[in-house]
């Protein structure tokens, strides 16, 4: 299945927080009105994924809450090692 731009925009940015690029995995979940994007990355990158006091897992929601308004459909970021 092919990722949406959001799923897309998630990876690249997943891809460039982390030491382990090869190993950052996004899966999409389509419900009806709500899309929740999972970024899976390496049990040594969840730190950096999360951050500092969750600084930086809260940035990557404002992102993806921010972009996906023009499309008025909810997204959830769930971050899995």
């Amino acid at each position: 299945m092919a990722r949406s731009e959001l799923g897309e925009l998630m990876y690249v940015i997943g891809k460039a927080l982390v030491d382990l690029p090869d190993q950052v995995e996004v899966t999409e979940i389509v419900g009806e009105q709500t899309l929740v994007i999972e970024l899976k990355v390496a049990k040594e990158d969840l730190g950096k994924i999360i951050g500092k006091q969750g600084r930086t897992a809260r940035a990557l929601r404002t992102i993806l809450n921010g972009a996906s308004t023009k499309l008025r459909r909810r997204t959830v970021l769930e971050i899995i090692e």
